[in-house]
C-alpha cells in the first residue's frame, strides 16, 4: 500500500474478488483467514458492501457477490467495445469478413463488439448482442477451449462449419486470461471453409485486443 491508496477500499475490492471466485460463497471466518485480518474488520467490510447490494450473506452466514455487480457490469461492455474496435476493424479488412468480440455471458457467449469489412460484396450478419450457447460456434467454442491449461499446446484457435449458421464458417482464438475479460475474438464468414490464413490472423487480433484491455 503507498500513501495514496486506501487500505479499506482494498481490501473491500479484496472481499469481492475472493467471492466471486467460489460458487459456495465464503464464511467471516475464510474471509478472515484470506485476507490476513480480523473477524470484526470483515464485519465492517460485508455491512458496508451489503448496503450497496454488492453482497449478500444467506441464511446461514455465508457471504456472496449481489446482484449490484450487475448494474456495474452492464457499464463495462461498451468500455470494452470502444476498446476493441479498432483490432477489430482491421481484422474484419484484412479478412474480408464480419469480426467480432465476444465475452461470457452465463452459460451463453455474448457478442459485445462487431465489424463489417467495407470493401466485400457480401459478408455475414452477425449484430451486437447476439448470443449463443458457449458450446456451438468457434467464439463459444474459443472461450471454452480458453479454460484449458495447455492451450498454448494446440495452434491456439477454433474453427466451425455451419454451426450457428448453413453456409458459414467460423474461426476464433480465446483472450489471454492475463486480460480480466474471458472472451473471444473471432471472424465469420461465407466460406465452407476457413482459409488457412485466417486462423493466425484471428489469434494475433486476441492479442492486439487483450494489450489495450490490460
Amino acid at each position: 500500500m503507498t500513501a495514496e491508496t486506501s487500505q479499506t477500499l482494498d481490501r473491500g475490492l479484496r472481499v469481492l474478488k475472493l467471492l466471486a471466485e467460489t460458487d459456495h460463497g465464503l464464511t467471516v471466518t475464510e474471509l478472515s483467514k484470506q485476507l490476513g485480518v480480523n473477524r470484526t474488520v470483515v464485519y465492517r467490510l460485508l455491512a458496508t458492501l451489503e448496503q450497496h447490494s454488492l453482497v449478500r450473506r444467506d441464511a446461514g452466514g455465508r457471504a456472496r457477490v449481489g446482484v449490484g455487480v450487475l448494474g456495474l457490469g452492464r457499464q463495462v461492455h461498451p468500455l470494452v467495445r470502444e476498446a476493441a474496435l479498432p483490432a477489430l476493424r482491421a481484422l474484419a479488412e484484412d479478412v474480408g469478413a464480419t469480426a467480432h468480440l465476444t465475452v461470457v455471458d452465463g452459460n451463453d457467449a455474448l457478442a459485445v463488439a462487431v465489424v463489417e469489412p467495407s470493401w466485400t460484396d457480401y459478408h455475414v450478419a452477425y449484430r451486437t448482442g447476439f448470443r449463443h450457447a458457449l458450446d456451438r460456434g468457434a467464439a463459444g467454442r474459443a472461450i471454452l477451449t480458453g479454460r484449458c491449461k495447455d492451450i498454448e499446446e494446440e495452434d491456439g484457435f477454433v474453427l466451425t462449419q455451419g454451426e450457428l449458421e448453413a453456409g458459414a464458417s467460423g474461426a476464433a482464438a480465446p483472450l489471454p486470461a492475463d486480460c480480466g475479460i474471458e472472451g473471444s475474438v473471432g471472424v465469420v464468414m461465407l466460406n465452407e471453409s476457413v482459409p488457412p490464413e485466417v486462423g493466425p490472423r484471428v489469434v494475433r487480433a486476441a492479442s492486439e485486443v487483450a494489450a489495450v484491455l490490460r
